[in-house]
């Protein structure tokens, strides 16, 4: 699981069936220093599917590869980056 910065939304005119009622996110996932605050830490923006709500600006828990579609389960949803959680503060130690 990474932590990411929601940066955009995407618009989609048609969508899976199984799809429907969710928004997409387009997301950059952070590094520590990225947490930090420092450009260097940002990484490629990847589009992750939302069912939470998470804003522009938001910090989001990401879920990648298999663990993305396991809350889905036993239904199967053509997903790959899962919003997992809204996250309100992140303390770096």
């Amino acid at each position: 699981m990474r932590i990411g910065e929601v940066i955009g939304k995407v618009t989609l005119s048609r969508v899976h069936p199984s799809l429907r009622g969710a928004t997409w996110l387009v997301t950059v996932p952070l590094s520590l220093p990225g947490l930090q605050g420092e450009d260097s830490g940002r990484g490629e923006p990847i589009v992750v599917y939302d069912e939470w709500g998470a804003g522009i600006g938001s910090k989001i828990a990401i879920s990648e590869g298999g663990e993305a579609a396991a809350p889905f389960l036993p239904n199967q949803k053509p997903v790959d980056a899962y919003n997992a959680a809204l996250l309100d503060t992140v303390e770096l130690l």
